[in-house]
């Protein structure tokens, strides 16, 4: 059969073997999200340190980490680190895919959980002030609970990015689903049939997620509409 024509036959022969891939997406986007969750605090809190010199060189490394592509630091994760000889230490591709994405991302989460912060009213700050908190009681019961709440639809949009993004990793051969897309095409010189399930696949997933974020937007925007308007009334 002309493999240059569409083929449901060859459709249905690919779609259990790009599946087979589809568990290692969905970890690796779960696991680059909570890294770059996690990283992201890291980010705040350097540039929260009070010292001139040190907040620069932060703030050179995030922008220079956001203005790189994310293939390019994938790349240089995996193929360069093994030969650089003061670091030397060779990484699976889960892991660099991991640590890729995930740095990556987290600058900008970073900016997202800086806006949250600085949404927190400063009545609330001098009221953690004097009631004499301490550093730790303060973020974790008072700015904290109140900064986070603000950021959840925008780290939501963001993980929908990352999901979207994950299919990079291929390029360093980890099997997720487009990896497995182009084996299947290489194999039987057709593109068209596993590429096609892979575009159905991100649709699938990926709408309803975008839906439900931006229903949970417009809730978490109304909510502190009337929260506001109780305030000043």
């Amino acid at each position: 059969m002309n493999s240059t024509y569409w083929s449901w036959e060859r459709f249905l022969d690919a779609l259990p073997f790009v599946l087979d891939g589809l568990w290692i997406t969905i970890v690796l986007t779960i696991s680059c999200f909570l890294f770059s969750l996690l990283f992201g605090f890291v980010w705040t809190f350097l540039k929260r340190i009070p010292i001139k010199s040190f907040n620069w060189i932060v703030t050179w490394v995030m922008e220079f980490i956001r203005s790189t592509p994310p293939l390019v630091q994938l790349f240089f994760i995996y193929y360069a680190w093994p030969v650089i000889p003061v670091v030397g230490v060779t990484l699976s591709p889960m892991t660099s895919a991991i640590l890729g994405l995930g740095l990556h991302f987290s600058t900008y989460i970073a900016e997202i959980y800086r806006a949250g912060i600085e949404s927190v009213e400063k009545g609330q700050w001098e009221a953690a002030k004097a009631l004499n908190l301490s550093t730790m009681d303060k973020w974790r019961m008072i700015i904290l609970p109140q900064a986070i709440p603000p950021t959840i639809p925008m780290l939501g949009n963001y993980f929908i990015i990352m999901f979207k993004e994950v299919p990079l990793a291929s390029t360093i051969s980890v099997a997720e689903i487009l990896l497995r897309a182009n084996t299947y095409g290489a194999r039987n010189f057709a593109y068209l049939e596993p590429l096609t399930i892979v575009g159905i696949i991100f649709l699938v997933l990926s709408y309803p997620s975008a839906v439900l974020i931006r229903k949970l937007e417009v809730k978490m925007n109304t909510r502190f509409d009337k929260n506001a308007a109780a305030k000043s009334s």
